[in-house]
């Protein structure tokens, strides 16, 4: 999603208040009694299935079931790849929006999957049990291990409905495994022009007062029908109000609020500078793309729109890392759990110091993390044909063996989702990858050093350009027929095949493994066994009556309808439809669509369009559904404000907010601007 970031004030961070509406709660653990004291809510146990079923994922976006006919609410920039991939260069449907009156005109998407939890099971003993003593790559490997069995034990004969995982939570300290419905067939429903969502463009991202109808309706189907269902959230009749409680229900991405503090440094000192250094020239290569022409600008505009949404994302985490007062509050946390070990003999026994193993490991990440970015990342070669030829590589060797060998993205249970990426018909534009591929060839070259044993190997005598030209002009995957053959052929097909992508891959599999491999055992597992054990202590400090990090899964947040204090002046929470006219220029950014301009003088203009909350949200919870308290939608969370940039290690209940459509502005723009007459009867039941 759009999201998410803080920039931090010294005074904010330091007096924030512990009551504050903070935490994004598994459904297994939601805080009943804060809830309770604090908004005189209590859901009971219908309250909660009912939401934890109406809600469901898009693969790294949230969403909603919104009618009984499986109508799917997200977020217009969470389908943008979908609008990108059924376009042509006679039909642009990003920029011209689209809408299906009847059911036979909606369009599928051809990547696109919604998942439904359908249930949670605490498996940390057996977890915690099968690793029990084991270190390193030892450690690794039992981990992956389980996880295989347990997912495809959950699937069963099911794997085409069915999607499971375990999902550690509290960095380890629990794991549980989630079971989803998976509806693998979707299609388009309605999409504004791209303009209405993205109205404010950069310069209004992350930012307050908002005009953006940043939504779209999609459908999932089962056995080629609408699918139907017993769980979705109806529309508000009322528009809500300032101090409404307000439930935020999505899959947020990833926070690090448990990282230890040589986590963090690693993340300030090496990870996001070094992500903002290559995003920055990236984006340097795409905007100059764009420039070659209407195709080109179609071609690279999610890339492009992505990446610099990222870009700021990451400065703010960043700014967020290098202030003071973040850092001393995170030293003060653990020092106080140190102590708190130091003062428990029996505890000290049983952890150690798990500190200076993951510190160790963060030194490790220093010296190899290169190397391994360049050779497992993906990094080296940005381009959709060499994941294909990588995916049918590894596919045909991983799946040769027992399961509980594989590596973990080619499990039994995975197959479906990987066949389904492998095969999908979204369009491959040669130009478009040759150019991806040339930039990363040189940044390659240019990070590792010329003389480096990968490069060289990567390289030969070859320049980035004539190796980026060779390739691509000689590649045939990005026919899907031929990816689906090689798959079926295996490895007798990938050991016939003189396509030039699968040569590379097969010339450096085995290296790129093997520092896979290193990597797992000095770090990955150095920082999971250890966090394992910081859990364990700071359950006996704290207990388990808080909220985890985000881990991509299904939460809960909740606030209140407010807005916030902006250098002395009141930002107030809502905007509506008229302010979206009066910042309306007619050129970009500021330049609403045809059909609004046209439609103005059917629009009710004080209508609320978009708002704030205090809701504690982040990246991955765009498409969330904002609900009352009677489970109704009243708003569709797309952004943060700015002071949003660092959420991902605390919570500021007086400075961050969620910023959303307001159900009531969703409405009106589909009945008085698009005349979606057919789809609102839907909404409201008829």
């Amino acid at each position: 999603m759009r999201l998410k970031a803080i920039s931090l004030s010294l005074i904010a961070l330091i007096g924030a208040s512990v009551f504050a509406d903070e935490g994004m709660w598994t459904f297994d653990n939601l805080p009943y009694e804060q809830l309770k004291a604090r908004y005189n809510f209590t859901p009971d146990r219908a309250w909660v299935d009912h939401v934890q079923r109406a809600a469901v994922s898009l693969g790294g976006c949230s969403a909603s079931f919104v009618s009984k006919a499986g109508l799917v609410m997200t977020n217009h920039h969470c389908i943008a790849s979908c609008l990108q991939q059924i376009s042509s260069p006679t039909k642009n449907y990003l920029a011209d929006g689209f809408l299906a009156r009847r059911l036979e005109q909606e369009l599928q998407c051809p990547a696109a999957e919604v998942s439904q939890l359908e249930q949670i099971t605490d498996v940390t003993a057996i977890m915690q049990g099968a690793t029990k003593g084991l270190e390193g790559e030892a450690f690794q490997n039992a981990q992956n291990a389980l996880t295989a069995k347990l997912t495809s034990d959950c699937q069963g004969n099911n794997k085409a409905t069915v999607r499971c995982s375990v999902v550690a939570l509290y960095q380890g300290g629990q794991y549980h495994l989630y079971r989803y419905n998976r509806y693998s067939d979707v299609r388009l429903v309605w999409a504004p022009e791209d303009a209405a969502p993205n109205f404010g463009g950069d310069p209004d991202n992350f930012n307050f007062p908002r005009f953006g109808l940043d939504s779209a309706m999609l459908r999932a189907y089962e056995n080629g029908k609408p699918a139907v269902v017993t769980d979705f959230f109806p529309f508000s009749a009322a528009s809500t109000r300032t101090d409404e409680l307000v439930f935020t229900v999505g899959s947020p991405g990833r926070t690090n609020r448990l990282l230890t503090v040589s986590q963090l440094e690693t993340l300030r000192d090496v990870v996001s500078i070094n992500s903002l250094k290559r995003g920055y020239e990236l984006r340097g290569a795409l905007t100059q793309f764009r420039k070659l022409g209407t195709e080109q600008a179609r071609i690279a505009y999610n890339d492009l729109y992505f990446l610099e949404n990222r870009l700021k994302v990451t400065s703010g985490n960043l700014s967020a890392l290098q202030s003071p007062a973040l850092m001393d509050r995170k030293r003060a946390d653990e020092d106080s759990l140190k102590a708190f070990v130091a003062s428990n003999p029996r505890l000290k026994t049983e952890i150690g110091d798990p500190w200076a193993a993951i510190a160790k490991a963060q030194q490790r990440i220093r010296e190899i993390g290169p190397e391994f970015e360049a050779m497992e990342g993906g990094r080296t070669f940005n381009t959709r044909y060499f994941n294909a030829a990588r995916t049918l590589l590894r596919g045909a060797e991983e799946r040769s063996k027992p399961d509980a060998q594989r590596l973990p993205e080619f499990a039994a249970s995975r197959q479906r989702f990987v066949e389904r990426q492998l095969f999908s018909p979204a369009p491959i534009y040669p130009e478009f990858e040759r150019m991806k591929l040339e930039w990363s060839l040189t940044k390659l070259r240019e990070n590792l050093g010329t003389d480096h044993t990968f490069v060289k190997q990567v390289l030969g005598n070859e320049s980035p350009e004539q190796m980026a030209k060779g390739l691509i002009d000689g590649t045939k995957l990005g026919d899907v027929a031929v990816r689906k053959a090689l798959w079926a052929g295996g490895k007798e097909a990938l050991a016939k095949s003189d396509d030039p992508f699968i040569r590379l891959v097969r010339s450096m599999d085995a290296d790129a493994r093997a520092m896979r491999k290193r990597y797992e055992s000095e770090v990955t597992a150095v920082e999971r066994k250890n966090a394992e054990l910081i859990a364990k202590a700071r359950f006996a400090q704290l207990g388990t009556k808080t909220y985890p990090d985000a881990t991509g899964t299904l939460r809960l947040s909740f606030g209140t309808v407010k807005g916030w204090q902006e250098r002395g002046a009141s930002v107030l929470p809502f905007t509506d439809f008229a302010g979206a006219f009066a910042r309306n220029t007619g050129a970009d950014p500021y330049a609403l669509p045809a059909s609004w301009l046209a439609a103005k003088d059917k629009i009710n203009l004080a209508q609320n369009y978009n708002f704030v909350t205090t809701n504690d949200i982040i990246g991955g919870n765009s498409g969330s559904p904002m609900i009352n308290a009677k489970g109704e939608i009243v708003g569709l969370a797309f952004d943060g404000n700015v002071h949003s940039h660092g959420g991902a290690f605390w919570m500021d209940s007086t400075l961050n907010r969620t910023v959303g459509v307001t159900s009531g502005g969703m409405l009106e723009a589909l009945k008085s601007i698009y005349g979606a007459t057919e789809l609102l009867n839907e909404l409201s039941g008829n």
